[in-house]
């Protein structure tokens, strides 16, 4: 079989995503937003365009739709505002990008892109982050930009249970019940990743997030710590993670699953399973990777009940699946 001269494979987060729990409309609606995304990317990388481009472009579909913790539709920490995260990396040089805890920037995986790009350093986080972003020209929106019906309810079930009290709806909140209904809670592992091998043979890898629901003290997860949920390496792959953060980058899944193809000699699938239904579950983390390698190999592994996740390649069909039972 020939190697694809391009491949992407992307997720919208893990967790307890089970049949039962999505109703016909929601199960459509996840697909189609996950299909338009590796679609999105898939044109960048038909058309002969680099790897990272395909995997910011992707990223930007997910962002922008308030079905995924990350962008537009990211869930609110206990204050009742979003910090968002998100990291690229260039297999082909590694050089990185990351910011933490923006709260206007509307494509923060831009915006760790444009840090990679046009400042001296890997992270930067908070007011300084969204300082910069603003000061590169991207797009700043308003709080209410942020704000999905069902995100607000699971935060108020979240200080209902911790007996902590509720904060007042942002302003401009868009009170849009269609989304309320179509969106799914899949519990404290939200995020979305992307990752690409151009024609070049180039890799490279993109998350971001919203974090998890109710969050305090400024927590930050994996996402935009590199080698923990973003890692991406032309003399291994490109890995994005989506999970229990803190267990995430404790074990350094992203790094560690390019070690084992560059050092090991590990096939890609054997790899991610080997960190993921051992590693991680060893340590009582709950989550799942996806990754491709410079010659054209593609895996996911997760162990919870579903991630939603699609992966696309030259010559081949797109495919798309959220239950742990789908191939």
């Amino acid at each position: 079989m020939s190697t694809p001269t391009w491949s992407l494979v992307l997720h919208g987060g893990s967790g307890v995503i089970d049949r039962a729990d999505l109703t016909p409309e929601q199960d459509k609606a996840y697909r189609g937003v996950l299909a338009q995304a590796a679609e999105t990317g898939a044109a960048v990388l038909r058309g002969g365009g680099a790897a990272l481009d395909a995997v910011e472009a992707a990223i930007h579909v997910l962002e922008d739709d308030p079905l995924f913790n990350a962008g537009r539709g990211a869930v609110f920490t206990a204050e009742g505002c979003v910090e968002l995260d998100a990291a690229i990396m260039d297999g082909a040089t590694l050089e990185a990008g990351a910011v933490a805890g923006v709260t206007h920037v509307k494509n923060p995986i831009t915006a760790a892109r444009r840090v990679m790009e046009a400042s001296p350093h890997v992270l930067l986080i908070g007011r300084g982050a969204d300082a910069f972003a603003q000061g590169q020209g991207l797009t700043s929106v308003p709080t209410g930009y942020f704000f999905v019906e069902r995100r607000w309810r699971a935060l108020e079930k979240q200080l209902a249970r911790e007996g902590k009290p509720i904060p007042p709806r942002p302003a401009g909140a868009d009170t849009d019940e269609r989304q309320a209904a179509l969106a799914h809670d899949e519990g404290k592992r939200g995020t979305v990743g992307v990752v690409a091998r151009d024609a070049r043979g180039h890799v490279a890898a993109g998350t971001s997030t919203g974090g998890v629901t109710a969050k305090s003290w400024g927590r930050v997860g994996d996402s935009p710590l590199i080698g923990a949920g973003t890692y991406a390496s032309d003399r291994s792959c490109a890995v994005s993670g989506t999970g229990d953060g803190e267990y995430f980058i404790r074990l350094s899944v992203a790094r560690a699953i390019a070690a084992l193809v560059e050092l090991k000699g590990l096939s890609l699938q054997a790899a991610v399973d080997e960190v993921i239904q051992t590693d991680l579950e060893a340590l009582g983390g709950k989550g799942g990777v996806i990754a491709v390698t410079p010659d054209g190999q593609m895996a996911w592994s997760f162990n919870t009940s579903g991630m939603y996740r699609a992966r696309i390649a030259d010559g081949g069909p797109l495919e798309v699946a959220i239950y742990k039972d789908e191939a």
